[in-house]
């Protein structure tokens, strides 16, 4: 059950109080462009489990292909949530890792999860 307050500074789920969120602050709409790029989320769980190569994280990531791949991974570490290790060879080999900002993404990811329990099951 959802009880509103009337300072309009805290929210309440079930006598939990919650912080309100001010969606349209730059922190908010920057973290929503970057979950709302299609694979970013997944590359970022992905990653939560540690360093990858390229090979293996589009294994594990089982959707985007090699190319968009590498656009997310390049715009990932332009942010800062990764980086790029380059093992020299031979073979050359390349590795990705989260930052700590990165890794943050962990707790938002089982939030996700949790909110994606309670949503109702739509037919496809």
């Amino acid at each position: 059950m959802f009880q509103g307050l009337s300072n309009g500074k805290s929210l309440s789920y079930s006598g939990v109080m919650a912080k309100r969120v001010d969606s349209q602050c730059r922190s908010f709409q920057t973290a929503i462009a970057v979950l709302g790029r299609q694979w970013n989320a997944l590359i970022l769980n992905v990653l939560q489990e540690g360093p990858l190569r390229f090979s293996e994280l589009a294994l594990r990531a089982r959707g985007p292909g090699d190319k968009v791949l590498s656009a997310r991974l390049k715009d990932l570490e332009k942010r800062g949530l990764l980086t790029r290790h380059v093992e020299t060879g031979p073979p050359i080999r390349v590795c990705y890792e989260l930052t700590r900002s990165g890794r943050t993404f962990g707790e938002l990811a089982l939030a996700i999860e949790r909110w994606g329990r309670e949503l109702p099951a739509t037919k496809e």
